[in-house]
C-alpha cells in the first residue's frame, strides 16, 4: 500500500478511488437499465449511466490539465455495492420486485458517491493548485445529489406497481 504523506497524496488517492468507482458503476448501470421492467426506471438508469460516463470523462480531463497521475486501483467499496445489486438482479424474477431491489442498490451507490465527492470537494478547496477544478468537483457532487433525489422519487413509484400487480408491500 502506498504511503500518503500529504493532503495532495490523499486527494489523488480519493480521486483515483472515485474514478475506479465511476468506471465500475457504468458497467452496472448498463445491466440495471436492461433488467428494469418499468420503462421509467430503465430510462432513469440510462440517464444515470450517461451522467456517470460524463463524470469519468471530466475526471480524465481534470487529471490531464492538472498533471495528476491516478493510482491504478479498484474501489472495493463500489465493488461490494455493485455485487450486492447484482445479487438482487440475478436472484429475483423480472417484475416490480426486481425493480425495487436495484433502486435500493442504486441509492446506496449514490450515497457513497456523494460522500466521496463531498470529501474531494473539501480537500480540493484546500489545495491551491486545484482551485480551478474545485468548481468541477462541486458540480459533480450536485449532479449526484439530484440523481439521489430521482431514485428516491422512483422508490415511491415502485410500491404503487406492487399494489397494481397484486403483490404485498412490506
Amino acid at each position: 500500500m502506498a504511503q500518503r504523506k500529504t493532503v495532495d497524496d490523499l486527494f489523488v488517492h480519493l480521486l483515483s478511488g472515485i474514478y475506479s468507482a465511476g468506471k465500475q458503476s457504468t458497467k452496472a448501470l448498463a445491466k440495471l437499465s436492461l433488467a428494469a421492467s418499468d420503462p421509467r426506471l430503465g430510462d432513469a438508469f440510462k440517464t444515470r449511466l450517461e451522467e456517470t460516463q460524463g463524470q469519468v470523462k471530466r475526471i480524465d480531463q481534470m487529471v490531464e490539465v492538472c498533471g495528476i497521475q491516478l493510482e491504478r486501483m479498484k474501489c472495493v467499496a463500489m465493488e461490494g455495492l455493485i455485487e450486492e445489486g447484482d445479487e438482487l438482479v440475478d436472484e429475483v424474477e423480472r417484475g416490480p420486485v426486481l425493480d425495487a431491489g436495484p433502486v435500493a442498490a442504486a441509492q446506496k451507490v449514490e450515497h457513497y458517491e456523494i460522500a466521496a465527492y463531498g470529501s474531494l470537494c473539501a480537500i480540493g478547496k484546500q489545495l491551491g493548485r486545484l482551485r480551478l477544478h474545485f468548481a468541477r468537483l462541486h458540480s459533480e457532487l450536485r449532479e449526484l445529489q439530484i440523481s439521489g433525489l430521482l431514485y428516491s422519487l422512483i422508490a415511491r413509484i415502485v410500491p404503487q406497481r406492487w399494489r397494481k400487480a397484486g403483490a404485498q408491500t412490506p
